[in-house]
């Protein structure tokens, strides 16, 4: 099976509801398995059907494309050019520039360049292990974003550097299913790709879609639901893709390229809501890595240009205020309002 994401495979699921038993239009939907996920499209309107067919053939074309494992794809071939400059497509580049604009923004904090050492922990493979510190000190001197050279349509990592493209790749599908449904003329649809939820327009009948998010204290409840319309909704945690240790401490997916190790701020679940699925993708594992008041001072440098959801250990929900009142709060965790002013 082709691997495409492991650096952040979905650590929480987003589930859109979408009754539209009062609406004069019908559903049409696709149901697909790529890039290691599940993925559902759901379209309204005469040009539905040959536009999600369009977008399920776009899915496939990126998946081939951005696969970190598949020979001849653009990763494969910047992962063994041995530091040669490899010419790459344009999907490739804009989400290589992409990642570029948020590790610089976040000092750091979403590092593309950290896959030897996810391979190492086992996360790539599931053969879990804890690698020992002369392991990660070593491959950490693998680790730096901003060894990732782009000129001309071309890039060039140095030697025994590794990238990969799991916490962009399907935000940046979900905006390409995006732009292919608005092309056709469609004004209302809503997806999921293995969790990621994007919504063009709203609903049929003018209202907002619903989307639940899943608690990170028990994953088979909600913890929360949003009124969205027009936005991406997308969330990484460390509740979902984790081991036990010999050692009894519980180990995730998502890793600090600071120190190697998964990365241990405080939160436990990051949600980001915005209007580009590839920087809401982007975006959740940053602020995962960098923590709670790192988060919430980059949200205030970027003017509130997108919201969040912080889920911290001790069981404390951050919500910012743009989507205070779209927000539903389905547990009994306090919430706190983040406000800009």
């Amino acid at each position: 099976m082709k691997r495409l994401c492991p650096l952040v495979l979905c650590t929480c699921l987003l589930l859109f509801g979408c009754t539209d038993e009062n609406s004069s239009e019908s559903a049409v939907s696709r149901d697909l398995f790529a890039m290691d996920t599940y993925m559902t499209l759901k379209a309204y309107g005469d040009a539905a059907d040959s536009a999600l067919s369009d977008a399920a053939a776009r899915i496939t074309d990126l998946e081939t494309l951005l696969s970190v494992t598949e020979e001849g794809s653009d990763v494969w071939n910047i992962n063994h050019a041995d530091g040669a400059a490899v010419a790459v497509s344009e999907d490739t580049y804009t989400i290589l520039e992409e990642a570029h604009s948020i590790s610089e923004r976040t000092d750091g904090a979403l590092d593309i360049t950290i896959y030897p050492v996810l391979t190492a922990w086992g996360f790539t493979t599931g053969e879990y292990n804890i690698p020992d510190a002369d392991t990660l000190a070593e491959l950490l001197t693998y680790v730096d974003y901003t060894g990732v050279k782009l000129q001309d349509g071309t890039v060039s990592i140095p030697e025994n550097a590794e990238i990969d493209l799991g916490a962009l790749a399907k935000g940046y599908t979900g905006d390409a299913v995006m732009s292919i449904l608005e092309d056709a003329g469609v004004t209302s649809a809503i997806i999921s790709l293995g969790g990621n939820v994007q919504a063009l327009g709203s609903k049929p009948d003018g209202s907002d879609w619903t989307v639940a998010v899943l608690n990170p204290f028990a994953s088979d409840e909600n913890m929360c639901i949003l009124e969205i319309s027009d936005k991406a909704v997308i969330t990484s945690g460390s509740y979902e893709r984790y081991f036990v240790g010999g050692d009894g401490n519980t180990y995730w997916h998502i890793i600090d390229a600071a120190d190697g190790y998964p990365a241990d701020n405080g939160l436990v679940s990051v949600t980001i809501i915005g209007d580009s699925g590839l920087e809401c993708d982007a975006l959740s594992t940053a602020l995962f890595v960098a923590g709670a008041a790192e988060a919430e001072e980059y949200w205030r440098s970027e003017n509130g240009s997108f919201d969040m959801i912080l889920v911290t250990e001790d069981a404390q929900i951050l919500i910012t205020e743009g989507i205070a009142d779209a927000f539903e709060n389905l547990t009994d965790m306090t919430v706190q309002v983040l406000y800009l002013s």
